[in-house]
């Protein structure tokens, strides 16, 4: 009995190191499909979205799936200590009563308490060693326990530090691409004089975004489950919407710089299949069509309207068809899985974006003033322009 005791300790101390240090430490894919991190979300993730999905209402169902991925962070750090706890409480349990204890007879249930005690560095007085090897094996406890608090401390900003790089530019895509982001709201808005240069630089910017999601989201799998702060927004839904505009800038639009577009979906969908991987999720096979064939041509039509020179031989559908079929599996198996719907080609309906009300005071301005007319104090500011182009000194 006491070897099987010490087994187990020893079994349940080892697993809670190693899935911390995979799941912490370790700066890249942690493997093993049986690993006690995985093995928790699966556990508490299913049961979660079944209850969530029967809110009706839509805000309190988001509001129930964004509690789960600050609450997973702490439950199971909270089941790795409990492991912990109980692990060298076997161990201690192994030795054969090590202890004293002056409030009960020892047993099992002391052994736990003095474990307790030594993981938390308590330092009790009512119960304590009595041979050499518990008094080893409570400062080794000791010590973990104490570096399992200062991992932790150092855990916590890492994990926000990296959700909050993400959502910055998630936040920033409202402006340009609506809520929810689209591709056809992306190029319209982008449709304008020099749009093709800042078009460009706002790929660049999505590609290193990737990169980053890539890498983090690889490293510590749980921000998956972190949840967007605004309405309409979540990392797949703009994951999907940049690979959707760089699929139809590659397949279907004359006139941008193709060469940015390449290798944002190429990042992009890098981080979208290497994630599903991670998550161990299988492409969906069979998937409802997000750009039929009359969708397509009122895509095609509204970007024509919108100046965007559009491809106008017959193959560019079946082009960015092509295309579409290397990313849309993993976006619809991520979707699922996470609850995050995503963005249609075109805005089904027609939401209210952040940005519009700085947009409406500024055409308000354009109204006022419109351009060659000189306003009150145009002409002192116009006279000390001049004065710095000649490097006056003031």
């Amino acid at each position: 009995m006491h070897i099987v005791a010490m087994i187990a300790g020893f079994l349940c101390v080892f697993t809670v190191l190693l899935d911390a240090f995979q799941t912490i430490i370790l700066p890249r894919r942690a493997t093993g499909r049986v690993r006690l991190t995985r093995l928790f979300y699966i556990a508490t993730w299913t049961p979660w979205t079944f209850f969530a999905n029967l809110m009706d209402h839509p805000r309190k169902r988001e509001t129930a799936f964004s509690f789960y991925g600050p609450l997973s962070l702490i439950l199971l750090l909270a089941l790795w200590a409990g492991l912990i706890l109980l692990g060298f409480g076997l161990l201690f349990y192994s030795l054969g009563n090590p202890f004293y204890d002056i409030r009960q007879q020892t047993g099992f249930w002391s052994d736990l308490y003095v474990s307790g005690t030594a993981i938390f560095t308590l330092g009790p007085t009512d119960a304590g060693p009595l041979s050499g090897a518990a008094r080893c094996l409570m400062v080794i406890e000791a010590g973990i326990g104490f570096g399992f608090l200062a991992i932790v401390m150092g855990y916590f900003p890492v994990l926000y530090g990296a959700f909050s790089r993400r959502e910055v530019n998630i936040s920033l895509l409202d402006a340009r691409a609506g809520s929810p982001p689209t591709a056809a709201e992306l190029m319209r808005r982008h449709a304008h004089d020099d749009a093709a240069e800042a078009l460009s630089i706002l790929l660049t910017e999505w590609e290193r975004w990737s990169a980053e999601l890539l890498e983090s989201h690889i490293s510590f799998p749980l921000l998956c489950y972190f949840r967007s702060q605004h309405t309409h927004q979540s990392w797949i839904g703009a994951l999907t919407c940049i690979l959707d505009t760089s699929a139809l800038l590659i397949a279907g639009v004359q006139g941008h710089e193709a060469r940015q577009a390449q290798l944002t979906f190429a990042m992009a969908r890098h981080a979208m299949v290497d994630l599903t991987q991670v998550l161990t999720r299988m492409p969906v096979a069979n998937i409802a069509d997000r750009l039929p064939t009359e969708r397509y041509n009122q895509l095609y039509g509204l970007l024509c309207q919108s100046g965007v020179s559009m491809c106008r031989d017959g193959s560019s559908e079946q082009r960015l068809r092509e295309l579409r079929q290397l990313y849309e599996p993993y976006a619809e198996t991520l979707s699922r899985y996470f609850c995050m719907p995503l963005p249609p080609w075109i805005a089904e309906q027609p939401h209210k974006d952040n940005w519009l009300t700085v947009s409406k005071v500024r055409a308000k301005a354009e109204e006022a003033n419109p351009p060659g007319e000189l306003v009150p104090g145009e002409g002192r500011v116009q006279a000390i322009a001049a004065l710095r182009d000649d490097h006056h000194d003031f």
